[in-house]
């Protein structure tokens, strides 16, 4: 396995501290982790993922984003899943169709609690019972 610290290293305003990357939210652990790990799996290269994600980045700040580096990791998963879809490892639609059913899982999850994608089967299934065309 390559160790990816020195790699990690050369990653345009990563945000980290003393002991190495740090994140917000659980969700940029994930993306980081997972990035990192399809890198080391062979999916892509790590030179590819630096290219990709410098990318997405000068991409959004000539969309206006102010890079106060709140946003690096929304760039980073933009980054993930257009590589991702690039190399073939997801589809496009199926890529769609899970990110609307988090999306429905989000909304259909009580405050405080954690999100579990069965809340958007659930809205799926409760929709096509009401629905009269079914």
């Amino acid at each position: 396995m390559k160790d990816t610290r020195s790699s990690i290293d050369i990653l345009p305003s990563l945000p980290r501290d003393q002991d190495g990357p740090v994140f917000k939210q659980p969700w940029e652990a994930k993306a980081f982790a997972l990035a990192v790990r399809l890198s080391e799996a062979g999916c892509f290269t790590w030179p590819e993922w630096v290219n990709i994600f410098s990318q997405e980045i000068k991409a959004a700040k000539e969309r206006g984003d102010p890079d106060l580096g709140d946003t690096y990791y929304q760039h980073w998963l933009n980054a993930l899943e257009r590589i991702c879809t690039e190399k073939g490892l997801v589809g496009g639609e199926a890529m769609r169709r899970r990110k609307s059913a988090w999306r429905l899982a989000y909304l259909n999850t009580p405050h405080g609690q954690p999100v579990d994608l069965s809340a958007a089967l659930s809205s799926e299934q409760r929709r096509e019972k009401s629905s009269p065309h079914q």
